[in-house]
């Protein structure tokens, strides 16, 4: 039987304009992708980009159509996120970059730059250590060092989790936590807290965050999720993965970063000669979208070097 997408199906006008949404079934589980496949003559590698934790393909909303003028563009939602399923399976690093890296191999059939922001920076940096022959160039937009709740989501949602692992035992009380979690108005507050630009917690943004927890399943998924998160396998060694590193790789951050501290990428540059770092002053965990034509700027520079 076929599951009916949700409403975040209706794309960010800014997405809908520029490019195709379509679902790919993987494992038996429904995922949303959207693409562009750019100027025809593009001598540059495809982008693939991946999402933070709690977000979804639509925080590219200011991205993905600029960079579309330049390269055919690809972004992905991971399992359990967005508007793809909200599987009942213990998740990790390493099952989402299984995901990504069939996505790569089945749907756009060469190698890639990949781009990944937080939790979907753990995930890009580990589908190109086991699979680098499908990466041409690597680009970090935050980085957590340690599969724990503070490096993934902000603090709220960090104590949240602590609070729905003594839950999930009670259906009913969880149920109501997660109601008051998904509120609009609850968003917008956290939301405000995260960005350094205010102007950018609009509607749209508010929506993106907020209708995916509507979705069928959706509770039960955070619940594995949180429990996933306690499990010693839910990440390999982020330090490991880029003392490894096999491609060229940009690690951008912001100086204000209030979820992954900005202190945390000291001394990453030293693992390896193939990383190169560059913080943004003033900026915080969503530069993406808080200074998005500065990112779309260095992402063109970025992918024209390789």
């Amino acid at each position: 039987m076929s599951i009916p997408p949700t409403l975040l199906s209706t794309l960010p006008s800014t997405l809908s304009q520029a490019g195709y949404q379509r679902f790919w079934h993987w494992r038996g589980w429904r995922i949303r992708y959207w693409f562009h496949p750019g100027p025809g003559d593009a001598n540059v590698p495809p982008m693939l980009l991946l999402h933070g934790f709690g977000a979804n393909l639509n925080q590219w909303r200011h991205n993905l159509p600029a960079l579309s003028q330049v390269a055919p563009v690809y972004a992905i939602d991971l399992l359990g996120f967005g508007d793809s399923e909200k599987a009942a399976t213990l998740y990790g690093a390493e099952l989402w970059a299984a995901q990504v890296a069939e996505f790569i191999q089945g749907v756009i059939g060469q190698p890639v730059a990949l781009v990944g922001h937080s939790l979907g920076a753990l995930v890009a940096l580990t589908v190109t250590h086991n699979h680098a022959d499908w990466v041409k160039q690597l680009a970090l937009v935050t980085l957590p060092l340690e599969a724990n709740r503070e490096d993934l989501v902000a603090g709220w949602l960090a104590a949240l989790s602590l609070r729905i692992e003594s839950l999930v035992a009670n259906p009913l009380l969880l149920r109501s936590l997660f109601s008051l979690i998904r509120r609009p108005g609850v968003l917008r507050q956290v939301l405000t807290s995260i960005y350094t630009v205010p102007d950018r917690v609009d509607e749209e943004l508010v929506n993106l965050f907020a209708l995916p927890p509507r979705d069928r399943g959706a509770a039960r998924a955070l619940c594995y999720l949180v429990r996933s998160r306690t499990q010693s396998s839910f990440s390999p060694s982020v330090k490991d993965l880029v003392a490894e590193l096999t491609v060229p790789t940009l690690l951008l951050w912001g100086d204000r970063d209030r979820v992954v501290p900005v202190a945390q990428a000291q001394g990453l540059a030293a693992l390896s000669p193939l990383l190169t770092t560059d913080i943004l002053p003033g900026v915080g965990h969503c530069l993406y979208d808080e200074v998005e034509a500065d990112f779309n700027r260095r992402m063109l520079d970025w992918l024209s070097k390789y």
